[in-house]
Formats: structure tokens, C-alpha cells, sequence
């Protein structure tokens, strides 16, 4: 996985918690909502588990269509300019 990934994943992680807070969602409300089990988010939470890419994509797409949620993204350096260019398929642009 690219240093880049590896980054993102990280900020997501550390600002999980707060996020899902954010739009009142409990461990397994968020859990449900992107397809893994309550006994994941909470290692990922934990940091006994790393947080898969496919995962950060699900959380990526969640906490950017509520509006709660998605200026916080971009302040936390969750959602990157970077990662904005890479969605869009802009020519270079690799993560």
C-alpha cells in the first residue's frame, strides 16, 4: 500500500470516533451502514486492527454525502485535495 494510502488511513482512524459521533451513529449503526461487523469498527477504533483500504473508501463515501460530516473531512486532512484529483481520475494522479 502506497505511503499515501497509508497516511489517510491513519487520519481516518484517529478521527473515526468523531466522526461517527458527528451524525450519532453507534458502533454497530455505522458497522451496518458500510457492510463489516460491530467487533470491527471497534478494533479499528481501538487500533487493534488496520482499517483496509476498501474500508476507508465506504467510510470515504459516507462521511462525504452528509453534510455533518464532510467539511470535517477535509479540515482533518481525511479527504485531500490529493485524493479529490484521484477520484476524478486526473491524468498522474496516483495514492
Amino acid at each position: 500500500m502506497s505511503e499515501i494510502r497509508e497516511k489517510l488511513i491513519d487520519n481516518m482512524t484517529e478521527n473515526l470516533p468523531v466522526l461517527r459521533k458527528k451524525l450519532r451513529l453507534s458502533q454497530e449503526g455505522l458497522a451496518k451502514i458500510i457492510g463489516t461487523s460491530r467487533y470491527t469498527v471497534m478494533l479499528i477504533e481501538t487500533k487493534k486492527r488496520r482499517m483496509t483500504w476498501n474500508t476507508f473508501l465506504s467510510l470515504i463515501l459516507l462521511f462525504d454525502k452528509n453534510q455533518d460530516t464532510s467539511v470535517l473531512l477535509r479540515v482533518l486532512g481525511i479527504y485531500t485535495d490529493q485524493l479529490d484529483a484521484y477520484f476524478r481520475q486526473e491524468p498522474g494522479v496516483e495514492i
